[in-house]
């Protein structure tokens, strides 16, 4: 059980980080590669200003580092463990929403 209050920031700066479906498409295209944001705001489909805020939201949980490549700078997560975790996550999530074992849950729209 997770009691130490560092444990809890941790997981809580994770789900901010997933709260939103930008950041989950940018966290899932750099779990594919690392890339440069005029890359990304590109294959998003989203503005250059808007990913920026969202790779500042993703440096600031921890998520992303910034990597200066010459006069750019390309975007990676923070460790190759978050990739796998990402994986880890929607494999869960998939699971559990396929298991429907809850005799209650369209009742109470849970589960």
């Amino acid at each position: 059980m997770l009691t130490l209050t560092a444990d809890i920031e941790v997981l809580a700066r994770f789900g901010r980080a997933l709260a939103d479906p930008i950041r989950c498409r940018i966290l899932l295209a750099l779990r594919e590669a690392p890339a440069h944001p005029a890359d990304l705001a590109d294959a998003l489909e989203i503005s250059r200003t808007r990913l920026s805020n969202h790779l500042a939201c993703l440096r600031d949980c921890g998520l992303v580092v910034a990597v200066p490549v010459g006069r750019r700078t390309r975007y990676e997560l923070a460790d190759e463990r978050l990739g796998h975790a990402l994986d880890d996550l929607r494999t869960a999530v998939v699971a559990v929403e396929a298991d429907k074992t809850c005799v209650d849950a369209e009742q109470k729209g849970c589960c």
